[in-house]
């Protein structure tokens, strides 16, 4: 039995998955339907559509084996340095489809009406890949008990935030044995103490991005010790402050560095040039909130980056990774999130990533399972793609619409082709995209061995 539960559950993932691959503006089910089964949209429409937005089958076990399958392709380029936490959001109308709220989008750079999933990547230098992901609910979503049944979430489903999520899946991911990589985190995430010291007790270290109104305690300082015990009352064990000791945020600290401290160090080739700025590095001990302990936290890295023609410092992060680490290393290891960001890209401009217009629960995952699988496949081909490859891959068998199709609302559609229509397929549920797909490409690149991703389908 293969991973998806049923082998009458092959054709659909071999037909999704190519449709998310194949060259088209949407990649949501009808045009998908069109392209993979020109011949039987209507059926095809409804295959996929019950397929991704019904089946009963594991997104776990498929990223499962797509992790089994893909990420030894990914540590061929050099080993799993890093796990990526992160969000990305979605853009969507309307207030039905799961999870949709007024939350801010980092797609549009703003607040405004979408849904957000939180993922953990696997990544080196070369690529990255999902192994975790899940689709965030507000509270406004998880005290209305009527809206949750209603879009499909599981009954265990409850209220987390975005960090408790991501925690989730670390904690997931290091009792899995997965490779382990330093966790990097925008400070959306590792402006978080709580997180961050929760990452530390999972023995993970971590470059975390932080506010630049975070206060540290720079070098040679620290809070006082607690009061001697007079005799009376209770003994009380808290670190204090005073006027002359006080933490500084790491602002302040950054614009107080000599000149001496700040090196140019490059960390990766762009599409252009080499990519560097300036940096200096402090040891410190975050302070947030240490006269409610009994012991000052231990030293970590603090990273600035401040490039020149800046006014000020523009990025900071701390960082656990090791006190002898060279000073280069920590800057490419903090500059690593730049593959989740470009992997995400290609997730959305590849392989639809956002291009789900169903509303439940069910079909979003399953939806983005499939999207890392295609992606999976596309990176453990993608040297055998051009210009990568020196000799061109061979090419599907040209897919023909017929020209009698119009997709459903166009307004080129007659009521005797409906008619038509209508009685040589089965009805459709109207929740798919209207786009002309007879205009679309009908090319697409494939497996060199099998003509299609069918690698992900069996065990």
């Amino acid at each position: 039995m293969s991973v998806i539960g049923h082998a009458d559950r092959a054709r659909p993932l071999h037909d999704y998955c190519l449709g998310l691959m194949m060259p088209c503006d949407r990649k949501s089910v009808e045009p998908m339907a069109a392209m993979t089964a020109p011949e039987r949209t209507a059926a095809q429409h409804q295959s996929l559509l019950h397929f991704v937005g019904e089946g009963r089958w594991s997104d776990e076990m498929v990223l499962g084996k797509v992790r089994e399958m893909v990420l030894p392709e990914i540590e061929r380029h050099g080993p799993i340095e890093a796990w990526i936490i992160d969000d990305t959001g979605f853009p969507k109308k309307g207030t039905h489809s799961v999870g949709v709220a007024r939350q801010y989008c980092g797609q549009l750079g703003k607040e405004d009406n979408c849904q957000v999933a939180v993922s953990l990547s696997l990544a080196n230098g070369h690529a990255s890949l999902p192994v975790a992901y899940r689709l965030y609910l507000p509270q406004e979503w998880t005290n209305d008990r009527d809206r949750l049944r209603k879009a499909g979430v599981p009954e265990d489903i409850d209220f987390k935030t975005k960090h408790e999520i991501a925690l989730e899946q670390l904690r997931w991911a290091c009792e899995a044995g997965l490779l382990r990589g330093v966790g990097l985190l925008d400070a959306g995430y590792g402006n978080n103490s709580e997180l961050r010291a929760a990452i530390t007790a999972l023995e993970l270290t971590y470059v975390a991005g932080i506010l630049s109104n975070t206060t540290v305690w720079a070098p040679g300082t620290g809070p006082l010790p607690a009061r001697k015990w007079s005799g009376r009352g209770r003994p009380t064990k808290l670190l204090r402050r005073d006027a002359r000791h006080q933490p500084v945020s790491v602002k302040e600290l950054a614009l107080g560095l000599s000149k001496r401290a700040w090196r140019t160090i490059a960390w990766r080739e762009g599409t252009a040039e080499q990519l560097s700025s300036r940096f200096a590095r402090v040891r410190v001990r975050a302070a947030r909130r240490d006269f409610k302990r009994s012991e000052s936290r231990p030293e970590e890295w603090l990273l600035i980056e401040w490039p020149k023609g800046e006014q000020e410092p523009t990025k900071y992060w701390l960082s656990t990774l090791p006190q002898d680490i060279a000073f280069h290393r920590l800057v490419y290891c903090t500059k690593l999130r730049w593959r989740i960001e470009r992997d995400y890209q290609e997730l959305k401009q590849e392989v639809g990533l956002g291009h789900f217009e169903g509303r439940g629960w069910r079909g979003f995952h399953h939806h983005a399972t499939l999207c890392i699988a295609a992606y999976g496949f596309l990176i453990s081909e993608r040297e055998t793609i051009p210009p990568s490859r020196p000799r061109s891959t061979r090419q599907l068998a040209k897919l023909a619409v017929p020209g009698s199709y119009r997709p459903r609302g166009s307004a080129a559609s007659t009521r005797t082709a409906r008619s038509e229509f209508d009685r040589d397929n089965a009805p459709e549920a109207d929740h798919s995209s209207r786009h002309d797909v007879a205009a679309m490409p009908m090319l697409c690149r494939a497996d060199r061995k099998t003509g299609a991703p069918e690698k992900f389908v069996t065990q």
